[in-house]
């Protein structure tokens, strides 16, 4: 499927969800309404709308946030019983919270009621859907015919992937490998686009076939797949009225990586408030125990190799740079310098530094926009300058708190094992990927396993 079919289904989803969701709750309402129990039960106007507007816009935004919905389209039964199972369960605990802090002491038979309606609702419509959404594309959207121009592997991959689309009205007229065959097929039936699955030494000689097919207003698309961007996704773009065909071997849906900004400037906001007694004892501890700063400053890499300064709190002598030198036979790292039992740590930096106390002044550098909760961690220059050519994409990703190889080991695992699991956070970014890691980070925070 095109991917801006994928995009019209997650339309369709979110709307069919508000849909339910407004049923379930009319349906639930109703139910208890109609239960012969002691207590009466009644929602006025103004409080009905609340409560459904909360469900419905937690139930759509839980979607996106863990994308739901990209999971739903052609799915087993297995998987969307269980992806509106974390739904309903995500949707239950968002009112639950709500009620408890507006202290709105809701009915709970109708809470039980509205949360088992709302997921058998959804389930039902969703495990037909995907007859559903290619009725629609049928009747709505017409038969759709396709001609594929090339041959190999490539041409062939291309013909696969538009039989199994048959049933949303894609119809394969054939895979042609001469202009001449175009032609006559454009002439003789319906042709509504043709895919061009060629190595690039053959586009100078196509230029006249696709000027034709433009001519006859035949859509035509052409197969990025001999480019060698390995890590890249292809989109075009346009910079006036020049079409530009980009590559991105990094995340770059402006659209969600705001709404990692917005996360990570709301979290360490309210973080920075609820820490805010552990880091006053904290800087006590510090300047009784030795002498120095309190905050430790460094010069860190950032988002695409912008320089800014890092704060944490000092756990270290204040000589700890110059001993560098004494204590670089003791370092297991290749790139960065880590030393097991740091003798250059103080009593209290020891104690910091086991539950990662001395990292929560970074809250700040995530407010500020320097950093994010979830990213690779921050590298130094004199490390950036020692990076292989394929590491310098970890700096293209803005660095966070935590990462996936802090979950994974922490300060146990090898620079290349670090580096390889940088590239497949990257790889893989998501928002719900971002909550998993955080997740994970918790307990291992708390018990403060992992670090040195």
């Amino acid at each position: 499927m095109y991917s801006r079919h994928h995009r019209k289904s997650r339309v369709l989803f979110a709307l069919s969800d508000v849909l339910l969701t407004a049923l379930a709750f009319e349906a639930a309402y109703l139910l208890r309404s109609l239960l012969p129990l002691t207590r009466d039960f009644y929602l006025n106007t103004p409080l009905k709308m609340l409560l459904f507007g909360i469900a419905a816009l937690s139930s759509v935004i839980f979607c996106l946030w863990v994308q739901v919905y990209d999971r739903l389209d052609g799915a087993n039964p297995y998987v969307i019983f269980r992806e509106t199972l974390k739904q309903a369960a995500f949707n239950a605990i968002t009112l639950i919270l709500f009620e408890y802090t507006l202290r709105l002491d809701l009915s709970r038979g109708f809470l039980l009621l509205f949360i088992a309606t709302q997921f058998l609702f959804l389930l039902l419509f969703r495990w037909n859907a995907g007859s559903l959404v290619g009725l629609i594309r049928r009747e709505f959207g017409g038969q759709h015919y396709v001609l594929v121009f090339g041959e190999g592997p490539a041409a062939e991959e291309l013909a696969r992937q538009l039989r199994t689309n048959a049933s949303s009205g894609t119809n394969l007229l054939g895979i042609v490998n001469h202009p001449d065959e175009v032609r006559g097929k454009i002439r003789d039936h319906i042709v509504d686009e043709v895919l061009f699955a060629v190595p690039p030494e053959r586009l100078s000689g196509l230029e006249e076939l696709f000027l034709e097919c433009d001519e006859e207003g035949v859509r035509t698309r052409l197969s990025v797949d001999f480019f060698p961007h390995v890590n890249s996704d292809v989109f075009l773009d346009r910079l006036g009225p020049t079409h530009l065909l980009t590559f991105s071997a990094t995340p770059h849906d402006e659209i969600k990586l705001f709404a990692k900004r917005i996360v990570d400037f709301l979290v360490a906001a309210l973080a920075l408030l609820a820490v805010s007694p552990i880091l006053v004892l904290s800087a006590i501890a510090i300047r009784l125990s030795s002498k120095g700063p309190i905050l430790f400053r460094q010069t860190r890499c950032g988002l695409n190799g912008r320089r800014f300064r890092l704060y944490k709190f000092r756990s270290m002598v204040v000589n700890a740079e110059a001993l560098k030198e004494q204590y670089a036979h003791l370092n297991v790292k290749k790139l960065n310098f880590k030393i097991p039992n740091d003798p250059r740590l103080t009593g209290v930096g020891r104690w910091l530094r086991k539950f990662s106390i001395d990292e929560l002044p970074q809250l700040w550098n995530v407010l500020k926009g320097d950093m994010s909760l979830v990213g690779p961690r921050p590298a130094t220059p004199d490390e950036v300058e020692n990076y292989e050519r394929w590491q310098r994409r970890r700096l293209r990703m803005r660095p966070g708190l935590t990462c996936i190889w802090a979950v994974e080991g922490r300060d146990h695992l090898d620079v290349d094992t670090v580096m390889r699991l940088d590239m497949q956070y990257i790889d893989n970014w998501s928002l719900s990927l971002d909550s998993r890691i955080l997740i994970r980070t918790i307990p291992l925070v708390l018990l403060g396993r992992g670090a040195n």
